[in-house]
C-alpha cells in the first residue's frame, strides 16, 4: 500500500474566542490543528476453505481496522489475469466486460546470488535459473510484466519490467554468468516504456553505494515498485541472511529488518521466498537457521515461504496460481500533521468462512 502523501490537508478549527473590547469586533487568533488525509491502497487475497478465489465482493464486504479503528472502505477493485476472467466467467459474475477487469500482473525475479558465500549451491542456482526460463516461456501470460534482478554485493538490474520474453531469457543468462549489467546509467533509462523499476532507483555508482546490504537492496526495490499501482510479487531466491547468536539461532537484525519489511508492505510487494537448498535438513550446510528470515519476511508481507520441494518448478507455478485474482482496496486514513510512523492494519470479511490474506501495515508521514 503506497500512501499518496498529502493528497489533502484538513484544517480543524478547535475554538474561536470573541473579543471583549467594545472598540474591537474582530475575533482573537484561532487555535488550529492540522491532519494529513492519506489514500491507502491495500491488495487482499480472498479464498474459500478449498483455496478457490472469491469474486464479486463489494467494499461493504470488507472490514478494515486501521490502527485499531474500523474505517470505511471506499472502493474494492478486482484484479485478475485475462485467462482466469474468461475461463471462469468471472466478468459475468462481476457484471462487467472482460476487458474492464485489470489484468496486468507484476513479478520480480530476485536472485540473492550467494555462490561466493557457499560455492556448493552453484548447481542449485543454475537449476533454479533453468526452471525460471521454462516458467517465463510456458507459465507467464501476455499481460504479465516480469523483471529480473540479482544481488551479490550490490543490487543489479538485469532486466526492467517487460513483456518481452526473449529479453527475460537473456537476463537470466546474465544472472547465471554473474554479469554486471551495463544499462544502469541515467542516459539509458529514458528509453524504457511502461512500468519501470530502474527509473525509480539510484543510478550508476550511487546504486552501488546505497545497496551495500541485502536489506537496502530489497527495500529500494520495493520503493521503486511502489510507483506501480497493484500487487507486486517478488520471488526471492536465497538461503537467508542476518545474524546468529552463540547457539546458532537466527536473530532478526533490528537495525535493518523492520525498515525493509515496512518498505515491502507500504509499496504492496509480497515476498515469495524460495530456498536455494530445496530440501531443508537434507542438502544444507549449516545455513538453515538463516532461512528463518525468509519465513518471517514471507509471513509479514502476505507471501509464502517455499523450502521443501522436488524442483524449482513447484514454487514458480504456485506463485502464478496464487495471483489469479485479488482485490485492491482503497480508503482514507487520517494522521496528525508532522507525525510519521508505521500503521498496523487488519483486514477481514463479513463472511467468517472466507480466508483473507493481506499485509500488516504501511508507513505514513514524511
Amino acid at each position: 500500500m503506497r500512501p499518496l502523501a498529502c493528497l489533502m490537508t484538513a484544517l480543524a478549527i478547535v475554538g474561536m474566542v470573541p473579543s471583549v473590547s467594545p472598540a474591537q469586533d474582530e475575533p482573537q487568533s484561532e487555535f488550529r490543528g492540522q491532519i494529513d488525509v492519506t489514500e491507502v491502497l491495500l491488495d487482499v487475497l480472498v479464498t474459500d476453505s478449498s483455496g478457490n478465489i472469491i469474486v464479486g465482493l463489494q467494499p461493504d464486504d470488507f472490514i478494515v481496522h486501521d490502527g485499531g479503528e474500523q474505517i470505511v472502505v471506499t472502493s474494492a477493485t478486482f484484479y485478475s489475469n485475462r485467462r482466469f476472467v474468461e475461463s471462469a466467467q468471472v466478468a459475468q459474475r462481476l457484471g462487467v466486460e472482460p476487458d474492464e477487469v485489470p489484468s496486468d500482473r507484476y513479478f520480480i525475479l530476485f536472485f540473492h546470488d550467494q555462490r561466493f558465500e557457499d560455492p556448493s549451491i552453484t548447481s542449485n542456482v543454475l537449476d533454479a535459473l533453468r526452471w525460471a526460463k521454462i516458467w517465463v516461456e510456458e507459465e507467464t501470460l501476455a499481460y504479465d510484466y516480469v523483471a529480473v534482478l540479482s544481488y551479490d554485493v550490490k543490487l543489479k538490474i538485469h532486466q526492467d519490467f517487460t513483456l518481452d520474453r526473449q529479453a527475460l531469457l537473456d537476463a537470466l543468462v546474465s544472472v547465471a554468468k554473474m554479469k554486471d549489467p551495463e544499462s544502469t546509467w541515467p542516459s539509458r533509462t529514458a528509453m524504457h516504456e511502461g512500468p519501470s523499476l530502474r527509473q525509480n532507483l539510484p543510478q550508476g555508482k550511487e546504486l552501488r553505494r546505497q545497496t551495500r546490504r541485502i536489506y537496502s537492496g530489497l527495500a529500494l526495490t520495493a520503493e521503486a515498485a511502489g510507483y506501480i499501482v497493484g500487487r507486486k510479487n517478488m520471488l526471492l531466491f536465497s538461503f537467508g541472511f542476518g545474524n546468529q547468536n552463540d547457539f546458532g539461532t537466527y536473530l532478526p537484525d533490528v537495525r535493518y529488518y523492520p525498515p525493509m519489511m515496512e518498505a515491502m508492505n507500504t509499496n504492496n510487494v509480497a515476498v515469495y521466498a524460495i530456498s536455494w537448498f530445496r530440501n531443508l535438513g537434507l542438502e544444507t550446510t549449516g545455513q538453515d537457521e538463516l532461512e528463518n528470515v525468509l519465513s518471517l519476511l514471507a509471513a509479514d508481507t502476505d507471501g509464502t515461504y517455499y523450502f521443501n520441494f522436488v524442483n524449482f518448478q513447484t514454487p514458480l507455478i504456485k506463485v502464478v496460481e496464487d495471483n489469479n485474482g485479488y482485490y485492491l482496496l482503497s480508503y482514507s486514513a487520517e494522521h496528525e500533521r508532522g507525525k510519521k510512523g508505521y500503521q498496523r492494519v487488519e483486514v477481514t470479511t463479513r463472511n467468517p468462512e472466507f480466508k483473507v490474506r493481506a499485509r500488516n501495515g504501511y508507513l505514513y508521514g514524511e
